[in-house]
């Protein structure tokens, strides 16, 4: 409900009208369920298969689901750790290329039901789909188009064959927020590749799930990052001409940037592992990234107008390994600490314009539905923070309105220090959040100079952070 109200107090001011002066939106513009979407900002993914249990990232299609058998299977575990870790949603791998699926499915013969586990009657969907509404987390579903197993790959009759699936996992288990599909497209079993109908598949999600965002390389909702290294790039816009570009596109470097006058709303997504598999492997047990990595990553990706997805390799058990939890524990009491506002309510703000009803106090309020409006004559809008009182700091955070569309296109932070030190530090875009890291010290004045923008420059936050490491020291130097 809270998500659904945001929606409509963001998409109401497409409409506002102040003293004559219309804060027109800039297209494309993000749909409520995009905006929806954007504001989880953070959550998991869970990669556990048949590769789980052969100690492989990409299985073949051959493996005997005999040896899909947990120990200990306990989704309620998952969603635990994952919304202590702050986390508002989990993403599971209902089928990998390999195509064993993680329930009872009608349309394949490769799935739990041939396992031991449970005696054939377990469903891997079901429990985690259970645990996350008990909990009050949002299930998502990955189901690869790639499917090593099945005989119908690589013929027509696959692309149904997989809707089918699609609608199984679409009506038997709730609300999705999230569809999942990854670009990868070999053989099948018959020695074929598939021609997938990529415009069957979509459909199918929005008939039966309208309100989930689909993810691919090109959208429709959300796009790739371009990497899974866990960062966003310092230009990224959200437009990106989708329709040039398919999943699994060979020159996807070329729209890693997204493009300032993209024909279409589709926000990066930043995928990335605790570990360097995206499966389980017990090799890896020392190989998880530390809390400090990934506080570097979130303000990488989330602070670069990109929502962050972790994966959580379950183990063999059936369980996230105690060393990935303490991960995410730490990383959350970083967050905690980090994204912490540094503002007091005697601090000064000032712009050099404004329009009527949107003034620039409305930046510190902490809201994404009000915003400070420059006067679309001020071509090159400024806004300065002032304090009495130097505080130590390492961050800006910057956020547009952007239901109204994105906007800047360059910007220059200036930071005065208590010693009266100056530091100048150059943007590119800001998005739906920008965090700007510098050297840490205490911080008077920081002055933001709009340089170049789409249009009339919109800003709905500024905030001032201070982001520290699990040794209480600056992650930035």
């Amino acid at each position: 409900m809270k998500n659904i109200l945001l929606s409509i107090l963001l998409l109401n001011i497409l409409s506002w009208d102040i003293n004559g002066q219309s804060i027109k939106p800039i297209y494309p513009i993000p749909s409520s369920k995009q905006l929806n979407w954007q504001a989880l900002e953070y959550y998991g993914f869970v990669h556990f298969n048949m590769n789980t249990f052969t100690n492989v990232e990409w299985g073949e299609g051959k493996e005997d689901p005999r040896l899909f058998n947990p120990s200990a299977l306990d989704c309620a575990q998952w969603v635990r750790i994952a919304k202590a870790a702050g986390m508002k949603g989990l993403i599971l791998t209902a089928k990998h290329h390999d195509g064993f699926a993680l329930y009872p499915s009608k349309y394949t013969e490769h799935s739990v039901k041939k396992s031991p586990w449970k005696q054939g009657k377990g469903d891997v969907v079901r429990e985690l789909a259970n645990a996350c509404k008990k909990q009050g987390l949002k299930l998502g579903i990955y189901l690869s188009p790639w499917d090593r197993f099945h005989p119908a790959y690589g013929t027509e009759s696959y692309n149904q064959v997989y809707a089918n699936m699609q609608k199984e996992l679409l009506t038997q288990y709730g609300p999705i927020f999230e569809f999942w599909y990854d670009g990868a497209n070999g053989e099948g079993p018959n020695g074929k590749k598939q021609v997938y109908d990529w415009k069957l598949f979509h459909s199918v999600v929005n008939k039966y799930q309208p309100q989930a965002v689909q993810f691919s390389d090109n959208g429709p909702d959300i796009r790739w990052v371009g990497n899974e290294r866990g960062y966003s790039y310092e230009t990224m816009w959200s437009p990106i001409n989708k329709d040039e570009i398919y999943p699994g596109y060979p020159k996807f470097d070329d729209y890693r940037n997204g493009q300032e006058q993209g024909s279409h709303w589709v926000a990066p997504e930043v995928d990335v592992s605790l570990r360097p598999g995206w499966y389980y492997h017990p090799d890896q047990d020392s190989k998880v990234k530390s809390p400090d990595s990934l506080m570097r990553i979130y303000v990488a990706s989330v602070g670069r107008n990109a929502n962050l997805l972790i994966n959580i390799p379950v183990d063999t058990r059936g369980l996230i390994h105690p060393n990935d939890s303490a991960a995410l524990m730490g990383l959350r009491d970083l967050m905690k600490e980090g994204l912490k506002s540094r503002l007091i309510v005697s601090d000064k703000f000032m712009a050099s314009s404004s329009v009527h009803g949107h003034p620039v106090q409305l930046i510190k309020d902490g809201s994404v539905s009000s915003f400070w409006a420059a006067l679309q004559k001020d071509i090159h809008p400024t806004i300065q923070w002032n304090t009495m009182d130097a505080r130590l700091a390492n961050a800006v955070l910057l956020q547009e309105p952007i239901a109204l569309g994105q906007r800047v296109k360059r910007f220059v932070i200036t930071i005065t220090d208590d010693s009266n030190q100056i530091e100048k530090l150059t943007g590119f875009t800001i998005g739906n959040k920008r965090i700007i890291p510098f050297k840490a010290r205490k911080i008077k004045s920081i002055q933001v100079d709009f340089l170049d923008a789409r249009g009339q420059v919109l800003l709905s936050n500024f905030d001032v952070l201070n982001i520290t490491s699990t040794r209480n020291e600056s992650l930035y130097h």
